[in-house]
């Protein structure tokens, strides 16, 4: 327990840090949904979704802590969005989610418009994970691994590019030693879900 508050006090200064670091308050609220914090964490996706509202997983958890403090209406309107988003977006894996959450309320479920991956992708481009475009990807893996071959298979350059970024953030705000591997596991988690990998 005093692990779970010490990761989610960490996550607080993230945010506080940075009000517009979507990262930070989305991992602030993971850890408050962790921690049966659910309201808290409602707060947090709310800011997640201010700042990046295509980000699909986050409604994903919005509408699962809505229905944990027994807010049906509010979870659906929540999950309805949110399949719609990631259905354009072409996240498989949070719609379908969404969408089962929504049939085990018994709910009609929403027209969902084509998807991005119905989007041609031409030679050099990638239907993004993160941003949902067919973009430029990245011309090499950027590590040498199959996980590294995932990102270059999923991720385009410009979504990338804005992870180093972000990735600079996360191991100077937490004071990530990337030498021990509970670090490695820390940052390997944050840009799982920055790049919609997760």
């Amino acid at each position: 327990m005093a692990d779970q508050s010490a990761r989610i006090e960490q996550f607080r200064k993230m945010a506080e840090a940075d009000p517009d670091n979507e990262l930070g308050h989305f991992s602030l609220g993971r850890a408050l949904y962790d921690a049966a914090d659910y309201g808290s964490a409602i707060l947090s996706f709310d800011r997640v979704i201010q700042l990046n509202k295509n980000l699909s997983k986050v409604y994903q958890l919005k509408g699962s802590a809505q229905l944990k403090m027994g807010d049906k209406l509010a979870a659906i309107d929540t999950l309805t969005a949110g399949a719609r988003i990631a259905s354009e977006r072409g996240d498989m894996m949070p719609r379908n989610e969404m969408l089962k959450m929504l049939t085990d309320l018994g709910v009609e479920l929403p027209e969902l418009k084509k998807t991005a991956a119905e989007q041609p992708v031409g030679e050099g481009e990638v239907l993004c994970h993160r941003c949902g475009r067919v973009k430029r990807k990245l011309a090499d893996p950027p590590y040498r691994n199959d996980y590294g071959k995932t990102i270059q298979e999923k991720i385009c350059a410009d979504c990338w590019r804005e992870w180093i970024g972000m990735g600079t953030k996360v191991i100077n705000e937490l004071r990530l030693p990337l030498s021990d591997p509970q670090a490695q596991k820390v940052f390997a988690q944050h840009e799982r879900e920055f790049l919609n990998l997760d």
